[in-house]
């Protein structure tokens, strides 16, 4: 009878399991070195300017220098799966506009900042005119659209006032416009406590003439609203008494509001402008803005033309465009007729009113 050996199978299996175990041990370090060559190459990524290069913004010199490893034999290019401040919260600094591409080919990244700029009012005066034409100048960048920060969103944070800011470059200047602020009891308070040096721009026009634009535009909204002398007297006709808490004829009392502005800026960074003489001769104002911003006279005659059909200036080129071109048909509206003798009630109403601003701006506007 044959004997059976028990031994031949418990053999063979420990081999396999020897044999199994030097395999994985095998694949363990060779995984563990190729992690670890990654990580160091990694940390390794070629800088320009101190900076992280990333993938999307690599100049075409540096992406031949990305960092290489060899793995199985063959030579593998190691690219970072992360742009430079994901998930740190950075904002995106993309602009359409062909210079901001060429710029950013150039290595210069643009970054939103704070406004060094503020057009501060006044409603109807020319703010829209003031700021399209401010924006011809290549080192000006301003927000299109009224942020209203410090009237209506200061409780969402200056990061958040900030993210409504249009990217600049080094050397540009970061304006916004929202005329409201002239006329809001804390703006000047909370501009001060974003940057005291602020330099604050206010377009002024002759106060009668600023209010019953106001209404025009307010018509243009509502078709069933009442006559203007309705409004702007308690009585309802010419004769009556001014009410001046209808908002066209409170906003007219220029310097109840800029007393509230002198107690927190000095009057050295404040900038008049006549919103007539930006009508008649949109150059010259322009040339005092410009100057007042410390920026070089590059807008100039060159840029306006006169529509004598909407009796208003306009472009004739821009950054965006470079065809002549208005700013839109809600400027230049004709007004309704007043009566006369509700105009000079208003005229007799602003003038002390208009000399104190006078006194307080050092400028004769010469309303009548």
């Amino acid at each position: 009878m044959l004997g059976i050996n028990c031994k031949q199978p418990n053999r063979t299996m420990a081999i396999t399991a020897a044999l199994a175990l030097s395999v994985l041990y095998i694949l363990y370090t060779f995984n563990a070195c190729l992690l670890s060559s990654i990580n160091r190459t990694l940390k390794q990524v070629p800088t320009v300017g101190g900076a992280t290069v990333t993938t999307m913004e690599r100049p075409a010199a540096v992406a031949t220098q990305l960092p290489q490893v060899r793995i199985l034999g063959s030579i593998v290019r190691i690219v970072p799966l992360t742009d430079e401040g994901a998930g740190t919260g950075g904002t995106n600094t993309t602009d359409g506009s062909p210079k901001y591409r060429f710029l950013r080919q150039q290595g210069l990244r643009p970054s939103r900042h704070l406004p060094d700029a503020l057009i501060i009012g006044v409603k109807k005066s020319g703010t829209r005119a003031l700021l399209e034409f401010i924006r011809l100048h290549p080192d000006v960048r301003a927000a299109g659209c009224e942020v209203h920060f410090f009237d209506r969103h200061y409780g969402k944070g200056l990061a958040w006032y900030r993210h409504h800011m249009p990217p600049t470059i080094e050397g540009q200047l970061t304006m916004e416009k929202t005329p409201s602020y002239f006329i809001t009891r804390d703006a000047p308070r909370r501009v001060r406590h974003m940057n005291p040096a602020t330099r604050l721009l206010v377009v002024v026009r002759d106060p009668v003439t600023r209010a019953i634009s106001d209404y025009t535009q307010a018509r243009s909204k509502k078709r069933d609203m009442k006559r203007f002398e309705e409004l702007a007297f308690t009585n309802g006709s010419a004769g009556g008494v001014v009410d001046t808490s209808w908002g066209p004829v409170r906003i007219g009392v220029y310097a109840k509001y800029l007393e509230r502005w002198l107690e927190a800026f000095p009057l050295a960074q404040l900038l008049f402008v006549s919103g007539e003489r930006l009508i008649a001769d949109p150059a010259v104002e322009i040339g005092r803005v410009q100057d007042f911003l410390g920026l070089k006279r590059v807008v100039t005659e060159k840029h306006f033309y006169f529509n004598s059909t909407k009796g208003f200036p306009c472009l004739l080129k821009s950054e965006e465009r470079s065809s002549p071109h208005c700013l839109g048909k809600t400027k230049g509206r004709n007004h309704p007729r007043i009566d006369p003798a509700a105009i000079d009630r208003l005229r007799e109403f602003y003038r002390p009113f208009n000399q104190k601003f006078y006194q307080l701006t050092g400028i004769n506007f010469g309303w009548p």
